[in-house]
């Protein structure tokens, strides 16, 4: 039952990784090029930068976590980390890009929480490798 569960956290998050990837690159196309304009007139051009490279960081560390996990299965704090990444990814970088898009101020508010999940999945892997050693 372990392996199985292993198995599907792994595949889980290399998912989530691709998918992320595939997001971020949309995206930042599309904030380079249709909105470019818009984003530039409201002032917004570094928030949306900022959300597409955040969410290219945590999307490279996501597909690194997946392999590593691969790689040592009996790491099931890995998982963990995963989720706290993709909660991040979503709060941190899509409230931004909220931010952008609709022009809705209080969405500042809630970007931290999203860099706490961040910040919380860095701080576990560093826990996690120590485990690993």
């Amino acid at each position: 039952m372990r392996g199985t569960f292993t198995a599907m956290s792994t595949r889980i998050i290399l998912l989530i990784a691709a998918i992320s990837g595939a997001v971020g690159v949309s995206l930042g196309a599309f904030g380079a090029h249709a909105l470019r304009a818009h984003l530039e007139a409201t002032g917004r051009l570094d928030t949306f930068e900022t959300a597409v490279r955040y969410q290219f960081y945590h999307t490279l560390a996501l597909l690194a976590l997946g392999i590593l996990y691969l790689v040592r299965p009996d790491a099931s704090s890995l998982g963990t980390i995963g989720w706290l990444w993709t909660g991040g990814i979503l709060i941190f970088s899509g409230s931004l890009y909220l931010l952008c898009f609709t022009g809705m101020r209080w969405l500042g508010a809630v970007t931290p929480i999203g860099g706490v999940l961040l910040i919380a999945g860095w701080v576990l892997l560093a826990v996690a490798v120590v485990r690993l050693t």
